[in-house]
């Protein structure tokens, strides 16, 4: 009766304690998630958060769309997307994408005639204008719209399913072994092999009470299922998660917002980065440093130095501007290319917008776009209704459609070939000084054609002629490279990451600003390959460009589709690319490649949408930053395998030769699931949470391909589990003799020991591959918490819960021993990684052998060399490529 009152006093702490373990995992793991769901609907709320621009108190400003109310006049161009229903007011060449709400793919042309009507979720494709807004929000008619611009949250990430794979063959481990360890146990209880805490037989068959034998069924159940618990590795997906919303987190500081989860580990296996040139490596502050008229370069007093009939040309040609309130000073719209041109137009030529106005009307513009390189307008001279056409653009493009020039004293000549080779050749000067040149021409319209170009004729849309120009003269703008892009740049090119800059700036300017940010190198030489245009590489045939796309370090004058075109040809020779833009037509190649990073200030809607990262502050340096933190979570994540596959391997073999061999688990259920507490998450908190290391980026770039488990870890968690297994197994053959103590103080020493030997691999954990685990571990004050708060929990546990966790006290002399025994893990792990390993995967070399083995049928030859080896399986592979599959 004593007995049994005993075990029904007693016999709830062991379920109750692995309820609360369960409990406390569970909790841990959902407040985790809550923690990441709360910063996805953070992310979500910043990605629809879309400025726009519109006219309040008779200025331009900048508004977010969650504040937008009917009646603001708002301003579109190419590439907004449209953030509300709304009327056309007034514009040119308008032309909206209307596919995401209609499923049709042709543009719709918009007037305020025929079709006025805007609606939410289109894009703009071509031209500009102002819309009245009408309806917002809800009321819209695609009122969900915006909810579709982040990404799914519920995504997997190739990360995560390669852990999953992971998981899911250690827990088949971890099963096979408890099975095997319940068949043991149950083979031993019902031969008689088993004895109860007073020495007796547990079973003796009819004589055995049947309560018993239940309760000693659980017991054996139980530590059978406690053995799949923490075989399983369930805390891998949660070190995924903490990492993976640390990380992003503190990415959004770094000036990168992450809009889909799998950029940002793909990020850290990216080898090579095609990046734009304009805002990106330079600061997009464009200001005009020289002008030439003809062959003449004017400095000083521009608005004298120029002839007054080709002043009123320029006047003409600049732009249009947006004035602000009378007093003040102008505002300027536009591009940073457009705005220095104004404001250079205005302060130094003198320019009078309302005079020009009064004079002038606007019959029909053709917006600039990436692909044409140029803009053009048609105006009506008010005086004599003559009607004058302007292009301006890319100097070589533009003096490639001129026929004539005009000179500083406004005489007209004509171009011929010896005229426009040397106007090429002060182009290429301003180029080379890293100059933009932009050049303006102007043809005044025949009276045949002028019915073409009116607009009471109904005819509006008439393509301007691009032929018969005279040029009036070139400008170069000059726009430095961002302060410290240079070193950017190089700390890229030291992780094995190349840059490709891809620009649509003449050969010459890109060249300059390559040398200067340090993609191109001092050693290089004109026609080594690495420079090349866009028409050129698009004029190869696709073997010619497989063979020279790695050389390829510029492309200048480059189109969208020469962008596209080089991402293809670089994922086809297996490389993991990432690529900036900021244009509507960058949209497929920021699709196209593997990690999509688009400009967060100059960037269109659509170029965002279609983009991965937005670099919020248009720098490269924050470029370089998130390839920092892509390669900083995966090498979180390969700590924390490193640390848990450790704990597995050693809990495994443990219990199962001691259930093989004597009987019983030296493990308890209790004791293994607080194990497997501190091992999933808290031991997920310390390693996820770690911030990147230069040491990041002096290392190779990952493959797709890699394995997860280098043969680095596997040399480390191998090394780490033996020693725990042996130490452990001494303890439960030897440890009573040893230290002369009853069976309940050696279990005791077991569990302790094995507890603390975790902690302290914890710290062998923090570098997989560096012998000074202790660089940089004061930054980290989360870590050193958690192992604070590991140490104490271990003492409550030992010392106070000795019925709940089935423990005794233990003297300072026994806390002593089972520190420094665990503290030998240490030393190990120094000496240990002075061992080289092979950079081949494990696995690999294993199957590469076996394979020799049946194939040339001489093991020792193939073994003889590693070189020899992989020479050899690589002629196998040649030959028949399925025999070796990974």
């Amino acid at each position: 009766m004593l007995k049994q009152f005993l075990i029904c006093q007693e016999g709830w702490y062991e379920g109750g304690s692995i309820f609360v373990a369960v409990f406390l995992v569970v909790v841990v793991s959902a407040f985790s998630n809550f923690r990441q769901e709360t910063q996805f609907d953070k992310l979500s709320k910043i990605s629809n958060n879309i400025k726009v621009e519109v006219v309040r108190s008779g200025r331009r400003r900048h508004t977010s769309i969650f504040d937008l109310v009917v009646g603001d006049a708002v301003f579109l161009k190419i590439g907004d997307q449209i953030p509300a229903d709304g009327l056309f007011l007034d514009g040119y060449s308008l032309q909206v994408d209307e596919s995401s709400m209609t499923g049709e793919s042709d543009h719709v042309e918009i007037d305020a005639c025929m079709n006025p009507f805007l609606f939410s979720g289109s894009k703009v494709v071509d031209g500009y204008g102002r819309m009245l807004v009408v309806s917002v929000g809800m009321d819209t008619t695609w009122g969900e719209m915006m909810s579709s611009v982040t990404g799914d949250k519920n995504e997997r990430t190739p990360l995560q399913t390669r852990l999953d794979k992971l998981t899911s063959s250690i827990g088949k481990v971890g099963l096979a072994v408890a099975f095997l360890v319940l068949v043991v146990l149950l083979i031993r209880y019902f031969t008689g092999n088993t004895k109860d805490d007073y020495g007796q037989t547990e079973y003796r068959g009819s004589k055995t009470d049947v309560d018993d034998v239940l309760n000693a069924i659980v017991r054996i159940v139980a530590a059978a299922v406690t053995i799949v618990v923490v075989a399983i590795p369930e805390g891998l997906p949660l070190a995924v998660t903490l990492t993976l919303a640390y990380s992003m987190k503190r990415m959004m500081a770094d000036q990168a917002m992450v809009r889909k989860l799998s950029a940002c580990e793909t990020m850290g296996s990216a080898t090579v980065i095609c990046t734009d040139k304009t805002g990106t490596l330079t600061l997009n502050q464009m200001k005009v440093t020289q002008f030439w008229l003809g062959q003449v370069s004017i400095e000083d007093d521009l608005a004298k130095g120029i002839a007054p009939n080709v002043l009123e040309l320029f006047y003409q040609g600049v732009g249009s501007i947006c004035e602000s309130v009378s007093g003040s000073l102008p505002e300027f719209s536009g591009s940073p290319t457009e705005k220095a041109i104004l404001s250079w137009a205005v302060l130094g030529l003198c320019m009078d917008m309302e005079k020009l106005k009064q004079q002038y009307s606007i019959l029909h513009v053709e917006t600039f776009n990436s692909e044409k390189k140029r803009s053009g307008v048609s105006v009506r001279r008010k005086a004599d209704e003559s009607i004058h056409v302007h292009w301006k653009g890319a100097a070589e493009m533009i003096v490639a459609m001129c026929s004539q020039y005009y000179e500083s004293e406004g005489i007209r000549r004509a171009m011929n070939e010896g005229e426009r080779s040397r106007i090429q050749t002060i182009i290429q000067g301003m180029a080379a000084s890293s100059l933009r040149c932009i050049a303006f021409a102007h043809k005044q319209v025949s009276k045949e054609e002028a019915e073409d170009y009116d607009d009471r004729n109904g005819k509006t849309h008439q393509r301007i002629k691009e032929d018969g120009l005279t040029l009036l003269g070139i400008v170069g703008l000059k726009d430095p490279c961002r302060p410290g892009v240079k070193k950017a740049v190089e700390a890229c090119q030291s992780a094995g990451v190349r840059i490709k800059m891809i620009t649509g700036d003449n050969v010459f300017t890109a060249k300059a600003i390559a040398t200067e940010c340090g993609i191109l190198g001092p050693d290089y030489r004109e026609g080594s390959g690495e420079v090349v245009e866009g028409i050129e590489f698009r004029s190869y045939t696709p073997d010619e460009r497989l063979e020279k796309v790695d050389k390829i370090q510029v492309m200048a004058r480059s189109s969208p589709f020469d962008k596209l075109l080089m991402v293809q040809c670089l994922k086809q020779k297996g490389n993991v690319v990432a690529v900036t833009g900021d244009g509507t037509n960058d949209a497929p190649a920021l699709k196209e490649a593997d990690i999509g990073l688009s400009m967060g200030i100059q960037g269109t809607e659509v170029a965002k949408e279609s983009s991965d990262i937005v670099i919020l502050d248009d720098n490269f340096s924050s470029v370089a930053t998130v390839l920092r933190w892509g390669r900083c979570v995966y090498n979180n994540i390969q700590k924390f395998i490193q640390f848990q596959l450790t704990v597995n391997v050693a809990a495994l073999v443990i219990n199962f030769i001691a259930a093989v061999s004597a009987g019983e688990v030296p493990l308890t259920a209790v004791q293994l699931l607080w194990v497997n507490l501190i091992m999933d998450t808290l031991g997920a908190l310390a390693l996820a949470t770690d911030r990147p290391t230069n040491e990041l980026m002096h290392k190779p770039p990952v493959g797709r391909t890699e394995p997860l488990i280098t043969n680095i870890m596997w040399r480390n968690l191998l090394a780490q589990a033996l020693y725990q297994i042996t130490i452990l197994l001494i303890l439960q053959f030897r440890g009573e003799s040893i230290f002369n103590v009853h069976e309940r103080v050696k279990d005791t020493l077991i569990f302790n020991t094995f507890v603390l030997c975790q902690v302290f691999n914890e710290f062998n954990a923090r570098k997989l591959d560096k012998q000074n685990v202790f660089e940089g571990i004061l930054k980290n004050r989360l870590f050193l918490g958690i192992i604070g708060v590991t140490i104490v929990l271990q003492v409550v546990m030992v010392e106070f819960l000795k019925k709940f966790a089935d423990t005794e006290k233990l003297t300072l002399w026994q806390w002593g021993v089972c520190i420094l025994l665990a503290a030998f893990s240490w030393p190990i792990a120094w000496f240990v990684k002075l061992i080289p390993v092979s950079d081949a995967p494990l696995f690999d070399i294993v199957k590469q052998a076996i394979t020799c083995r049946k194939r040339a049928g001489n093991l020792g030859s193939c073994l003889m060399n590693p070189k020899e080896l992989r020479s050899h399986i690589i002629t196998l592979q040649s030959s028949d490529p399925l025999t070796i599959s990974i």
